[in-house]
């Protein structure tokens, strides 16, 4: 393709995301598999500048607005969700691909394949941002940061001086992290069957920092097209989420359940960690998720597993099933805000109001799964979201609901044994906090409970759900 059928391919595809409601990279996909004429490298090219876009969103979109305000006849600034896909796209071209007014009329020409010619405001646009910094000291800190107005105001009260720095990193393209399959090799052979790599290229990866079976990707790879993903012996997993499933201590002979267990990520780990020895039920409210795993389950060589679909986290199976797991795991649904990085299109759109709902949800979830913890036996509570009130605030509100019920142990004290003695553990207090800026990896959340009492109470609102 040339580079102005590229062009409009990036504003259509930006166009696409906008209006739907389904997350950036599946929107991608189906773009791209009804357009099979595309071949790899435009794809590269058109996603690079669509996921730019959107990397840098609320500065380009603050950007036109100022030069909207000072060409425009009636120097007004347009709204904030009116301007379009085409016009923060042209303003990527010009403020991170540094094109001038030629350049970018050389790109829209209205040949075919081509986007349209500029108009007149367009032109203004351009010859008023060409030569302007990215950043601009009257820029708002959230716009700098790239998040929305009232993220920014949650986040600071928990990151201080560091929350600059963390909205920062945030905006980087995220690493491509593998969990190494135990069940199938160890971490060296696995970096040796990857430089196999494909008929195209050698996959080279290293180890990881905090987590024994993490390997990091030196730089993008088709790393479906290798045999070492093929055979199972790596998946693809952030190297913090990684860390939440070692800190939940499965071994060898016990029950566990992965309680939101989504596509099976973690329910992967955590057959590894138990050698497919025990029982594991991975349980989510979503049939599809649920039946996506099985692939996944079946490459891995994960055979102790049982898959279970929810009516809702107060299912009737939670009551019959309670106080007969060793571990229970609760990777609840959250804000995300910990893997902004990997989907820059999900911090536009969540809203005060999902989070209000998400954390209503986290609660009734956390209440009624730690239901099924035996006696002496653990609740791992970890979300990827960077807001107190996804984490700490979720814990400690279910400790004083709980009384002496359950306590909290302290990740400092767990992590020698539980995830790697020849690192030392990167937080000192109780819970497990990560970011992208500290840690370079995922933001993520993990607070482990033990349950002490004999008998558990029934919790407000973990009542089964009425008969129909």
């Amino acid at each position: 393709m040339k580079d102005d059928a590229r062009l409009q391919a990036a504003i259509d595809l930006l166009e696409t995301i906008a209006g739907t409601s389904r997350p950036a990279d599946g929107t991608a996909a189906a773009f791209f598999r009804d357009r099979r004429f595309i071949g790899s490298k435009d794809r590269r090219a058109i996603s690079m500048r669509v996921w730019g876009t959107m990397r840098h969103w609320a500065r380009l979109t603050w950007w036109f607005r100022e030069a909207a305000a000072d060409t425009w006849a009636n120097g007004e600034r347009p709204d904030w969700d009116s301007i379009r896909p085409r016009a923060r796209i042209l303003t990527y071209l010009v403020l991170v691909e540094g094109m001038g007014l030629a350049g970018v009329d050389g790109l829209c020409t209205g040949e075919i394949y081509a986007p349209r010619p500029l108009n007149e405001h367009e032109r203004a646009v351009v010859r008023f941002l060409r030569g302007k910094p990215l950043n601009h000291n009257g820029m708002p800190v959230w716009v700098r940061g790239e998040v929305p107005a009232w993220v920014a105001t949650y986040l600071k009260d928990i990151y201080g001086d560091h929350l600059p720095t963390l909205l920062d990193a945030l905006t980087k393209e995220a690493p491509v992290d593998l969990r190494v399959n135990t069940l199938k090799c160890d971490r060296d052979n696995a970096i040796i069957a990857l430089a196999e790599g494909t008929d195209e290229e050698s996959v080279e990866a290293v180890p990881g920092h905090y987590s024994p079976l993490a390997l990091r990707l030196a730089g993008r790879a088709n790393l479906a097209a290798t045999n070492a993903f093929r055979g199972g012996l790596v998946e693809v997993q952030d190297e913090g989420s990684q860390l939440v499933a070692l800190l939940a201590g499965a071994r060898p002979g016990m029950s566990v359940v992965d309680f939101c267990a989504g596509a099976g990520g973690k329910t992967l780990a955590l057959a590894a960690e138990m050698q497919n020895k025990g029982r594991l039920v991975a349980c989510d409210v979503s049939q599809g998720r649920v039946d996506r795993s099985a692939e996944r389950l079946k490459r891995a060589g994960a055979h102790n597993v049982t898959r279970r679909v929810l009516s809702s986290e107060t299912d009737k199976w939670v009551k019959r099933s309670k106080g007969t797991y060793d571990r229970v795991l609760i990777d609840a649904p959250c804000s995300g805000t910990g893997t902004w990085r990997r989907n820059p299109d999900a911090k536009w759109r969540m809203s005060e109001e999902m989070l209000a709902e998400l954390t209503a949800l986290q609660a009734r979830i956390l209440r009624s799964a730690a239901r099924l913890a035996k006696p002496g036996g653990r609740v791992i509570y970890a979300t990827c979201s960077l807001l107190p009130e996804e984490n700490e605030r979720q814990v400690e509100s279910f400790l004083a609901e709980q009384g002496a019920a359950y306590r909290l142990l302290s990740v400092a004290d767990l992590w020698p044994e539980l995830v790697n003695p020849a690192v030392p553990c990167p937080v000192s207090g109780p819970y497990l906090r990560l970011d992208p800026a500290e840690h370079d990896t995922d933001g993520f959340f993990v607070a482990v409970l033990e349950r002490l009492e004999t008998a558990t109470p029934e919790a407000p609102g973990a009542e089964d759900e009425p008969q129909a």
